[in-house]
């Protein structure tokens, strides 16, 4: 008689390739081409922010209050360009990670294929983000060398739950905070179809980065645990703390010194990204990845 038992491994290759399917649909039925989404042709119309002026770095201090709204709005718009180039920095770094994890994989698994496909979105992405920051005035915005050094480091050696992981906290990151611009008025509307658009595709790529890790840590061990709960965090901390690049202040006409003490000192921002955050150190701590030293660079951050 045959057993009607599945074996644990074969159901859950079954569980991952049925994900890994609805992915595949999802994004044949609810993807964008930016080319033609985005307004790219009408002139920038500087009445308007280039993000929701709360999420600015100095949102709340006394040198917001003594700014013109001209020069606040300026602001906002070397900000969200700043934002944006990070993320193309991060998104090739997923990119490298993501095709060395697939590199022998079976190209016929529907796994392989959606990992292609968020590869084609975050290429999609990443000249959208650039066409962007351009509309905005701003210059290439770069984190520092250093960290610059470090990505070509982690996008090299990382692997499993650490590149997963680490994926998805830039992705939580950015997607927080481009819900609040998408739907602000006060935000350029060409930057709020930009925001529409990565929300609703990183949405899956979100999805995919949680499994994976999950997957990834099912029979790790206690020290491979540790070392990468460790390597997440420290790659969060380069990842956050380069958002915002310290040339905006001056890019944007202000007192670069005085901004950027100001804006370290910032409760508020603080506080918004904590609050942000909470629930991807919900989905951390689930996976036992909040461990003494990975919470050292996560406070450090602001993000617990």
């Amino acid at each position: 008689m045959t057993s009607s038992t599945v074996r644990p491994g074969n159901e859950d290759l079954r569980l991952e390739q049925d994900v890994a399917r609805r992915l595949l649909d999802s994004a044949a039925k609810l993807s964008y081409d930016p080319a033609v989404e985005v307004d790219w042709d009408t002139p920038l119309d500087k009445d308007f922010h280039g993000a929701s002026p709360e999420w600015s770095t100095l949102y709340g201090t006394a040198y917001w209050n003594e700014l013109t709204d001209a020069q606040r709005k300026e602001l906002t718009r070397q900000e969200a360009a700043s934002v944006a180039s990070t993320g193309i920095w991060f998104e090739m770094i997923l990119q490298h990670m993501v095709l060395r994890d697939m590199y022998t994989k079976d190209p016929t698994d529907p796994r392989f294929q959606w990992a292609l496909t968020e590869i084609a979105d975050e290429c999609r992405h990443s000249i959208m983000f650039a066409r962007g920051a351009a509309k905005l005035g701003a210059p290439a915005y770069r984190p520092p060398r250093m960290v610059v050094e470090l990505g070509r480091a982690f996008k090299t050696l990382a692997f499993g739950e650490a590149a997963y992981a680490a994926i998805l906290v830039a992705e939580e990151v950015l997607d927080v905070m481009q819900r609040d611009w998408m739907r602000d008025e006060r935000v350029v509307p060409f930057v709020r179809t930009i925001n529409n658009i990565h929300v609703v595709e990183e949405s899956r790529h979100m999805k995919f980065a949680r499994d994976e890790t999950r997957k990834r840590l099912r029979h790790a061990g206690p020290v491979r645990r540790q070392i990468h709960a460790f390597v997440i965090a420290v790659a969060s901390y380069f990842i956050v703390t380069s958002m915002v690049n310290r040339d905006v202040y001056a890019n944007a006409g202000l007192d670069a010194r005085r901004a950027l003490a100001e804006a370290k000192a910032n409760e508020h921002h603080k506080s918004l990204m904590r609050s942000s955050c909470s629930g991807l150190m919900e989905f951390l701590a689930s996976a036992r990845l909040l461990t003494r030293p990975a919470l050292a660079f996560y406070k450090r951050a602001h993000l617990i």
